[in-house]
């Protein structure tokens, strides 16, 4: 097989461990999925129930990711680029119409990551009632660090989450305030696509969302997962 032009690499994370790398197929974000975030962001209680989790995508290549510091562009066309801190789940292996029992079995590791979030022009598009795509899917905008197989670490589901900028803390909170859990999140986004090795599902963002600027340092970790470390350039 000829291309008229070489195909561009896969985005790849690297993994705790071992000098081999998870390659990524699609990234999946879920919305909302802290109360505390949720009606930060404007969305009333829930009253009635539980309702289902809703998802949004980035692309592959908005991957950015590395050991020790990571260095991240600060994106065009925005003066309000936010941080959102997430518990990230790698699939080994896929499904479609997964059941929640069967769900922990296609994972293959976790990691701490960052949603960033062109905020102005992600509350342009709710106003219109356009889609999110340029305020959540550019450049650089999901960030990774190691992966670190389930394996080794087993499958968390309580633990501090947090990040701080400069220093300070801005966002803190704990797994186990997850109002859809992971399995949950996966058994549900399977019903909608059919899911494959190599996807990424970044699971939702404590309170505490706010901007960041060039030349900050953002520290973050998840207890049983990892750390992060982020340069904005």
């Amino acid at each position: 097989m000829s291309y008229v032009f070489p195909p561009a690499a896969n985005s790849s994370l690297p993994v705790a461990g071992t000098e081999q790398r998870f390659p990524v197929r699609r990234v999946f974000c879920v919305g909302r999925n802290y109360a505390e975030h949720a009606r930060e962001m404007g969305a009333a209680d829930q009253a009635e129930g539980l309702e289902p989790p809703f998802f949004f995508m980035k692309p592959g290549d908005a991957v950015v990711s590395g050991e020790g510091e990571i260095a991240v562009n600060y994106p065009p066309l925005t003066s309000n680029l936010h941080h959102e801190i997430e518990l990230v789940v790698a699939l080994g292996s896929g499904g479609a119409n997964v059941t929640v029992d069967a769900a922990k079995a296609m994972i293959f590791g976790y990691a701490v990551g960052l949603d960033l979030t062109r905020r102005d022009l992600q509350a342009r598009a709710k106003e219109k009632g356009h889609p999110w795509d340029m305020g959540k899917g550019f450049d650089q905008s999901a960030v990774s660090g190691v992966v670190q197989p389930a394996a080794q670490i087993g499958h968390p589901a309580a633990g501090r989450i947090w990040l701080s900028v400069n220093g300070q803390i801005r966002q803190e909170g704990d797994l186990d305030q997850m109002m859809w859990k992971v399995a949950d999140v996966i058994a549900n986004l399977s019903t909608f696509v059919r899911l494959e090795a190599g996807d990424l599902i970044y699971t939702g963002t404590p309170a505490g969302v706010g901007p960041i600027v060039p030349g900050d340092r953002l520290e973050a970790g998840v207890d049983g997962v990892a750390g992060l470390r982020v340069r904005i350039v």
